[in-house]
């Protein structure tokens, strides 16, 4: 979320509105246009104020055809009216809302199940208000649970965690937010994501854990979760260290378990202490809503979870947020309900069909080189072919916005800073019919794009769409 700075009072400017926006009379109802930047002096009617607002909203990208986000962008019109009736219960207040705090019991343990938890009965969880919480808790866990086994030592001693450099930047404000030393493997030639055996050799007696990411947000590609487990095996029985392992699995998790069910990432493996996952990506609700499950009790420190009298009961919670509504969480059991194993699994597939077919369409055009083909998430990154010097990777995702495209163009981080590429996703509503319309818009551009004497972009930190 930006951060407002505030917008200066000089030279302020008033909305100019309709005077057809008067409820009755088209004068005397409008006399003075509400300013942009303080409170208005006099209430107006709501069907003024509604239209103000909606004008303003029209020059908003269309989300559909936002193809640099993960987030659910469709959802079947029974679920929003779910959404619509449930918008006003506070998720936190589980006294007076039980049954909704029941639906929330019933996706956790439905989770756990799916992620193959040693007694789903006894895996604990949590909802929250995105993947990016749950990445929080998960760290907070760690890092409690280290610090609990070094109490002679903390807080002398910098406890650290170890990931690859392509996390997603919320594990950047953990280790920021919670004082944690961020040991980061870097990308190496074609490897765009983090080394089992490099992220082993980072680890020491102040290693909280080590992050795997089901899923990289820079390619689609899922890490090698497994190998990275034997790695840590591998150290213990060397050093004696025993480093958890949390899966980030905002996209992954909620993908793998449906089309790669012979993937071992989750908690069939003993190391796995942790794993979250983004309800409002491929868990197809809208956002905001995420999912944190720990193997057991034993994973979640006890004194993390407040039991507070609060409205009448007592509750156990553990949240960085607390109130938010009960919408999201009610349209991700709807969901659950509705499309169960096979419903979901049809769905997932659908996407990856989408995104393997498109990128083969953008491979056959020869103007560029694919990273990766779509056939982990449903996701896939390509750059400019070697021989193509007129343009850039910009220079397409530019282009591309001109027909209502937002496809993001970034820079890999370190040690491929001098790779840049774009990268699409493929979500549950982005058809074969628009991909095939994606795949025609670009070939058409590519007559102009090669005419180019240069790559035309200037400020490639501004012309990125790529910010998550």
């Amino acid at each position: 979320m930006p951060f407002s700075e505030g917008t200066p009072r000089t030279g302020e400017r008033r909305l100019s509105v309709n005077p057809f926006y008067g409820p009755a009379n088209p004068l005397g109802d409008m006399a003075e246009a509400p300013p942009t930047h303080r409170l208005p002096d006099q209430p107006i009617a709501p069907t003024t104020a509604h239209q103000v607002v909606r004008d303003e909203l029209m020059l908003d990208g269309n989300a559909r055809l936002n193809l640099a986000t993960f987030v659910t962008t469709w959802m079947e019109p029974e679920a929003g009216i779910l959404m619509a009736e449930c918008r006003d219960k506070n998720m936190i207040d589980k006294d007076e809302y039980p049954r909704t705090a029941e639906l929330e019991r019933r996706c956790v343990a439905m989770l756990a199940d799916l992620w193959n938890a040693p007694d789903p009965a006894t895996a604990v969880g949590c909802s929250t208000t995105g993947s990016s919480e749950a990445c929080m808790l998960a760290g907070m866990a760690l890092k409690r649970r280290w610090a609990r086994r070094n109490a002679d030592r903390y807080p002398g001693a910098r406890p650290n965690l170890v990931m690859g450099v392509n996390v997603q930047v919320c594990w950047e404000k953990f280790c920021n937010f919670w004082e944690v030393e961020a040991r980061l493997v870097p990308m190496e030639g074609e490897r765009f994501h983090l080394d089992p055996q490099a992220a082993a050799e980072l680890c020491d007696e102040n290693t909280i854990g080590v992050v795997g990411i089901l899923g990289s947000t820079f390619d689609g590609s899922y890490e090698p979760i497994a190998d990275l487990c034997a790695a840590l095996d591998g150290l213990r029985e060397r050093t004696g260290l025993d480093v958890p392992v949390h899966v980030d699995g905002a996209s992954g998790a909620m993908v793998a378990p449906f089309l790669d069910e012979d993937l071992v990432w989750d908690f069939r493996l003993p190391r796995v202490a942790s794993i979250n996952t983004s309800g409002h990506k491929y868990g197809l609700v809208y956002p905001g809503v995420g999912w944190a499950l720990w193997r057991d009790a034993q994973a979640l420190p006890e004194e993390l979870v407040f039991r507070v009298n609060y409205l009448g009961g007592d509750m156990p919670t553990f949240a960085l947020n607390f109130s938010r509504p009960g919408a999201q969480v009610v349209a991700q059991y709807y969901t659950f309900l509705r499309l169960g194993r096979q419903g979901y699994r049809a769905v997932q597939q659908a996407a990856r069909d989408v995104a393997t077919e498109l990128a083969g369409r953008v491979e056959a055009l020869g103007d560029f080189h694919l990273l990766t083909r779509g056939d982990e998430l449903p996701v896939f990154a390509f750059t400019t072919a070697p021989d193509v010097t007129a343009y850039d990777v910009f220079d397409v995702s530019r282009r591309l916005r001109e027909s209502g495209w937002l496809v993001p163009a970034y820079t890999f981080p370190a040690n491929r800073e001098d790779l840049s590429v774009l990268r699409v996703v493929c979500r549950n509503g982005f058809s074969t019919d628009l991909a095939e319309l994606l795949a025609q818009d670009l070939e058409r551009l590519l007559p102009d794009l090669r005419r180019q004497p240069r790559p035309l972009t200037e400020d490639r930190g501004a012309a990125t769409s790529f910010h998550h």
